[in-house]
């Protein structure tokens, strides 16, 4: 009987990853098949493969490709990594943006458009961003030190997110070139527009070196819902899991934000939205939640790009307005029934 159970447990869990997988696979498809000029799909798919540089395969794949892949990549990175946080902290409302590296790694991207770095070379924008990620990690972790709780975590974090946010405001009011001021406030909008293969490359190591750690807390997440103690008691490490999981946080999210500015509300939509599909289980959320935000992401993509108007409507605008009402569901929610999300 036990044995029965298992095998519908695992069926009904493999459904949701496939299914979402299947929507991601046909929303790059849709990506890559939009733009600002028309090309029927069929030639899309095989300018694609194509091995000549025709116009046709120069804006597929240097134009469309990139974008589709840093959307599905950013969209992954954003959603397990609000899961893995939503799990640590035990607490629905959190987002990767908590722990300070979203705002660090803007930051580094804000000094490389101040300083005139990202005008010698497209790619010192993103590294100066990772840099202002990692940055983030170091200090965070020397502030809360080497046993931190979940409290100092959020403080040092809060505390971090502050003072970027406040450098970065501090840059635009004191930028001498009013073209260098807008310049910051387009990219801090969030795009994915107008990136090529290098920016993929760039940042995939990173995010790669974030999915692992986040998927390696998996088992201990799982038991952390029954109490540290008792997680404990199953020999689980509670501030290797805290390292993991914030150290996984910002590498992965810190290069999502290096090559797509600042995005929102992915990482706290999309795990809220799946938790009820695993059993509220947050081992077997990660995965799901990184589909999810690939899923979330690419049709928001899809949708600035259908969005009439002159200039394309920026991602990160869209997410937001999208994001913003279910937040404030989520907390009357909260508010409502307290003691379902203890």
């Amino acid at each position: 009987m036990l044995t029965i159970v298992a095998a519908r447990e695992n069926k009904a869990g493999l459904a949701l990853p496939l299914g979402l997988a299947l929507v991601v696979a046909l929303l790059f498809a849709l990506s890559l098949c939009l733009g600002t000029v028309h090309i029927p799909a069929a030639e899309v798919f095989r300018a694609l493969f194509a091995p000549e540089a025709s116009p046709t395969a120069i804006i597929v794949q240097d134009i469309r490709l990139p974008r589709a892949i840093l959307g599905a990549l950013v969209g992954a990175s954003l959603g397990l990594s609000g899961a893995a946080l939503q799990g640590l902290l035990r607490n629905p409302l959190a987002e990767p943006a908590i722990i300070g590296t979203s705002s660090s790694a803007a930051l580094g991207a804000v000094v490389a458009l101040y300083y005139g770095f990202a005008a010698i070379s497209p790619l010192a924008l993103p590294v100066f961003a990772i840099g202002g990620a990692i940055v983030a990690i170091v200090l965070l972790f020397a502030l809360v030190g080497r046993d931190p709780g979940v409290l100092a975590i959020i403080l040092a974090g809060v505390a971090l997110a502050s003072l970027a946010g406040a450098l970065i405001s501090v840059a635009i009011n004191l930028s001498p070139d009013p073209h260098a001021a807008l310049e910051i406030v387009f990219w801090m909008l969030g795009s994915l527009s107008e990136r090529s293969m290098d920016h993929v490359w760039l940042a995939l190591p990173f995010m790669a070196a974030g999915w692992l750690m986040l998927l390696r807390a998996a088992p201990a997440l799982d038991a952390l819902t029954l109490g540290e103690e008792t997680a404990a008691s199953l020999g689980f490490s509670i501030p290797r899991l805290r390292a993991l999981v914030v150290g996984g946080t910002a590498l992965a999210v810190g290069a999502g934000v290096a090559v797509s500015g600042s995005i929102g509300f992915i990482g706290l939509v999309v795990p809220h939205l799946l938790r009820p599909f695993v059993g509220h289980r947050p081992g077997r959320l990660l995965p799901a939640s990184a589909l999810g935000g690939a899923v979330l992401l690419l049709a928001a993509d899809c949708g600035v790009r259908l969005i009439p108007g002159q200039a394309e409507f920026k991602l990160g605008v869209l997410t937001a307005l999208l994001g913003a009402p279910f937040f404030l569901m989520l907390v009357l929610d909260v508010r409502r029934r307290p003691g379902a999300w203890r």
